[in-house]
């Protein structure tokens, strides 16, 4: 694993019901990539191959527009180490949640 993605999707929408439901479907699409992934209460965290991530980052905006946004924004974060593995989310989080 040589990436992990934070990514906050904020699609437009008339109320927080919307959102949420917008969201939710972002974040299924997520979960259903089958990589160890981690949500929070403001981004979605990611881990595995970089060109991957990408693609998935890239398709969580089509996902936002499809579900009925007339915009998305999307605030990435990238950890990327072309040799070598980067930390897991594992390392960085459970010790916070046990």
């Amino acid at each position: 694993m040589n990436a992990s993605v934070a990514i906050q999707s904020l699609p437009e929408t008339s109320d927080d019901e919307e959102l949420i439901r917008i969201v939710d479907e972002v974040i299924a699409y997520i979960k259903s990539t089958g990589l160890t992934c981690y949500v929070g209460p403001f981004e979605t965290a990611i881990e595995g191959d970089y060109d991957e991530l990408m693609d998935i980052v890239k398709e969580c905006q089509h996902i936002a527009i499809r579900a009925g946004a007339p915009s998305v924004a999307a605030y990435i974060k990238v950890t990327y180490r072309p040799e070598g593995d980067v930390l897991t989310i594992d390392k960085k989080v459970t010790k916070h949640h046990q």
